[in-house]
């Protein structure tokens, strides 16, 4: 607590020691005072049903109606215009129920997240698309299930959605690939099927986040993603099969990351150009034929490559970044042959 005597001045007499005290707790009542009205009452409200919809857990207990919510734990306040502008619960085993409708109240919610709160479950409640200034949406961790729903496709703000580690079921909706902003998707550990949307962030203004792994997607990846401006493509442990993925590398391209392992995917890795930012490449467990191109040995960034159970033929490349590389990297191939494994005959 701020005082207006200066503390250190040990000379002072106890009586403007005093005054000082008294000048402070008032001054501290005051700003209190001020914050309570800048807390738009509509937000209060909202807030409290939450809670009331969820058991009034010990988790809000600082949501006391005689407390400004701009003081509240999980809750981001706007202090320009009293409203609420953040919501991140997370780290809760004890919080149960569904997602309450009374959410969407917020209206001036930029960003929500529910993490790691294993005990809220249900579907993903359509008061979620009311929330025209949702940016940001996380729902991680938690027993939420039903499916991806379409109506996220009104959300026409959104820049990330992010809902791994759930229990979602179905296909991943169309609707998404209309966000104009959104570039970050991250639907990975949960139970969907279906094909993956061919325009899927294909409107991203940035370098576009994608990861679906750990899912049953099936059919081709769309060769509209060779348009798509990926800086981080994580598709593996589906059941993705045929389509040529060549398209997803390209020498000018900005992809860094890139994990397509435990498919079905076939296609000749010998002619693809590697972009230069490369530093993660996991195409192991595939039916992925041809030969490793020699532009792999100078990939400046490259720490992981992996190509093992696959069906490449001809020498592994030499020199370079490859020492670091072993023969775990290119086991069970059809007739890879070089350092570090056996000798071309």
């Amino acid at each position: 607590m701020k005082t207006t005597a200066p503390m250190r001045k040990y000379s002072l007499v106890v009586v403007l020691l005093a005054a000082a005290a008294a000048s402070a707790s008032a001054s501290a009542a005051a700003a209190s005072s001020s914050k309570a009205d800048r807390c738009h009452s509509d937000d209060k409200r909202a807030l409290l049903a939450i809670k009331a919809a969820l058991g009034n857990p010990y988790h809000f207990a600082s949501w006391t109606p005689d407390n400004p919510c701009c003081d509240w734990y999980d809750v981001d306040f706007d202090a320009t215009n009293g409203r609420v502008v953040g919501l991140s619960i997370f780290q809760d085993a004890n919080l149960t129920g569904t997602i309450p409708d009374a959410i969407a109240g917020l209206v001036h919610l930029r960003n929500l997240m529910l993490h790691h709160l294993p005990g809220i479950s249900g579907p993903i409640p359509p008061a979620i698309a009311t929330l025209s200034n949702l940016s940001t949406l996380t729902i991680s961790y938690t027993g939420v299930s039903g499916p991806v729903p379409s109506f996220l496709g009104k959300l026409t703000a959104l820049t990330l959605l992010d809902l791994p580690f759930n229990s979602l079921t179905g296909a991943i909706p169309p609707s998404l690939a209309a966000l104009p902003y959104l570039s970050g998707i991250d639907l990975s550990r949960n139970r969907l099927t279906g094909a993956i949307p061919p325009l899927l962030l294909s409107r991203s203004p940035d370098q576009a986040y994608l990861v679906l792994s750990h899912n049953n997607l099936s059919g081709a990846i769309p060769a509209e993603f060779a348009a798509v401006n990926f800086a981080h493509l994580d598709l593996s442990r589906n059941a993705l099969t045929g389509g040529d993925a060549s398209g997803l590398f390209g020498r000018g391209k900005e992809l860094q990351y890139l994990d397509l392992s435990r498919n079905a995917l076939s296609f000749n890795l010998s002619g693809v150009e590697l972009p230069e930012q490369l530093y993660f490449v996991d195409v192991s467990h595939n039916a992925i034929y041809g030969g490793i191109p020699a532009q792999v040995a100078n990939l400046t960034n490259l720490h992981f490559f992996n190509v093992s159970y696959n069906r490449l033929c001809g020498g592994v490349p030499t020199g370079g970044n490859m020492a670091r590389l072993d023969a775990y990297n290119y086991q069970h191939n059809k007739c890879l042959c070089g350092t570090p494994l056996p000798t071309c005959k």
